[in-house]
């Protein structure tokens, strides 16, 4: 069984102990993982000439994810997202005839679960056993303008087929909205450069309209002739008005985790990246409003820089009866799964 290494790495300001943990795996494979916003700090993969291609983006040390220079233009690097991922319009939503009102970002609406979400909370390490890193966070009723205290938990675990999976469990004790993702900013060329030569592919034949806030109004509309058809391969430097960003929702075309979701790969690096999930949508995402910013061993970070595939619930689903349901009760356990499957091509 592969072992991890838990290392201390000082305190957060609200005195809260921080650690980071290395997952290893018999390829030679290295995830790095932090308990403060069970951010991903790194996924090193092994190369046959024994170097590593470190394919996303971060910083070197725990403290450098809460200084002021990364939160006054913050992306979530790497982190966890809870507890809505994307936007809530109008931040509100009705559950049983009650309405809440969430902390946006903006009053009209609310991003990632709000000013302070789980991507900012000192989570608790539950255990570090059987090659999985269990960590949790309770999040009180309340918090955010969210009902219910919600207890969630994040295992991480990386096999020997290469294969690193995060998955979400929660628990509530009131009915309360839950959409919980992560955000890792993938570069498979060793984080270097811009990605517009890199290749992705969605399989999904729909996106999801947006309004001028980048809010999911509810209406599906087809990839084909449009510059968000990636159910071929796509590079990303070559998409139509490329320079505008994509910051597209994408209903999967098959949905459960047997099903390749989303894949990439870069012309620098023959390592692959493939995505299998139990969530029903990817989010891409080309880091358009990436900050200008120093990253791990001196790299530059900006526009372009990195790209995501968040998995989740449809954005705005509490507030959209036709999407999938986002509402988590007492007595149901929420139970997500994404798998990152590094192969070489």
């Amino acid at each position: 069984m592969n072992e991890i290494l838990q290392q201390s790495s000082g305190q957060h300001p609200n005195g809260k102990e921080i650690y980071t943990f290395t997952l290893t795996n018999n390829a030679g494979t290295e995830v790095k993982i932090t308990n403060y916003g069970a951010i991903i700090m790194s996924v090193k993969v092994k190369k046959s000439d024994g170097t590593f291609n470190d394919i996303v983006l971060g910083f070197d040390q725990p403290s450098d994810y809460w200084s002021e220079e990364y939160l006054k233009n913050y992306p979530y690097f790497g982190a966890a997202i809870g507890r809505y991922g994307n936007r809530i319009n109008t931040a509100s939503f009705t559950i049983d005839d009650t309405t809440y009102k969430v902390n946006g970002q903006q009053p009209t609406f609310i991003l990632h679960g709000g000013i302070e979400g789980y991507d900012k909370k000192v989570w608790d390490v539950v255990s570090k056993d059987n090659g999985e890193l269990v960590l949790q966070y309770v999040s009180p009723d309340g918090e955010e303008g969210f009902p219910g205290t919600l207890k969630v938990q994040i295992i991480f675990k990386l096999n020997d087929n290469n294969e690193f999976s995060y998955e979400y469990k929660a628990e509530t004790d009131k009915a309360t909205a839950v959409n919980l993702t992560h955000h890792s900013y993938f570069n498979l060329n060793n984080g270097d450069g811009d990605i517009l030569n890199h290749h992705l592919r969605i399989h999904a034949s729909n996106y999801l309209e947006q309004d001028s806030n980048l809010c999911c109004s509810g209406v599906l509309l087809n990839v084909k002739g449009t510059r968000n058809d990636f159910t071929e391969y796509n590079q990303t430097g070559k998409i139509e008005n490329h320079d505008e960003g994509i910051d597209i929702s994408f209903p999967l075309d098959k949905t459960g985790i047997e099903n390749v979701a989303a894949e990439a790969y870069c012309d620098e690096q023959d390592v692959k990246l493939e995505v299998y999930t139990t969530e029903p949508l990817v989010h891409l995402y080309n880091a358009k409003y990436a900050p200008e910013i120093e990253g791990k061993g001196g790299k530059q970070y900006g526009s372009f820089s990195g790209f995501c595939f968040e998995t989740q619930v449809h954005p705005n689903a509490i507030n959209i009866p036709s999407f999938p349901n986002t509402v988590l009760r007492p007595g149901e356990v929420y139970n997500t799964k994404t798998i990152y499957k590094l192969t070489t091509k």
